[in-house]
């Protein structure tokens, strides 16, 4: 998933930038407000992250113009605690609101929930050239339908809800199966093979990988 990180503090940037990389996400940074709002229109980001006291135009202005027509998810980063600067950036769309100084942990649960909670209010989640209708429970991948067991298709929406996270096994077992399976147990690797059988075999991009010790990791697309 990509994100669009609008911040003139040099040395935030470049931690931010790292963290949310490091979690397997991809990240443009751009100190400037004119040249992040430039940005953020021309683009199709899964979030924004933006500080509100930038060089240019300021986190305001930007949230202003980028309401008209766009409905990303905005997380506004800024040193002003005040509850009315809060409020404000609310009122003009901003999903969630973080003070600084902040921790990085704190920063990446937003992220997830906000891209989790955009996944869950829409009718369809597109990863790569794969589309899962969330009403119909249908999958298509390449515009080509797969059909899906109801195991399959939970599995897969598992994976589709946690884009390239590094989910054990154990963790697949209890929200898929909703039981813990003992660690020498193959289902989840009988079940994830299946399923690759019906996604990946036949494509170029595969977009389930295998961290050997690990998991497994859904990817946005990998050859």
């Amino acid at each position: 998933m990509k994100i669009l990180l609008i911040e003139d503090h040099e040395k935030t940037g470049n931690w931010v930038k790292k963290g949310l990389e490091e979690a397997g996400f991809i990240v443009d940074i751009i100190s400037d407000g004119r040249d992040g709002l430039y940005l953020a229109l021309e683009h199709d980001y899964q979030l924004i992250i933006l500080d509100i006291m930038l060089p240019g135009m300021n986190g305001w202005n930007i949230l202003k113009v980028l309401r008209t027509s766009k409905s990303v998810p905005v997380i506004c980063l800024t040193a002003r605690d005040a509850v009315e600067d809060r409020v404000k950036g609310l009122e003009l769309g901003a999903n969630d609101y973080l003070v600084k100084p902040f921790s990085f942990s704190e920063l990446l649960a937003r992220v997830r929930n906000q891209l989790h909670n955009r996944q869950l209010t829409s009718n369809t989640i597109e990863i790569a050239d794969l589309t899962i209708n969330l009403p119909r429970h249908e999958v298509e991948r390449g515009g080509l339908s797969i059909p899906m067991t109801r195991q399959e298709y939970s599995l897969l929406l598992f994976f589709a809800l946690h884009t390239n996270e590094i989910l054990p096994r154990t963790l697949i077992a209890s929200e898929v199966w909703g039981t813990n399976f003992d660690s020498d147990t193959n289902i989840v690797d009988v079940a994830i093979r299946r399923l690759r059988k019906k996604i990946d075999d036949g494509f170029d991009i595969k977009l389930i990988e295998t961290i050997r010790g690990m998991g497994y990791r859904f990817n946005e697309g990998k050859k």
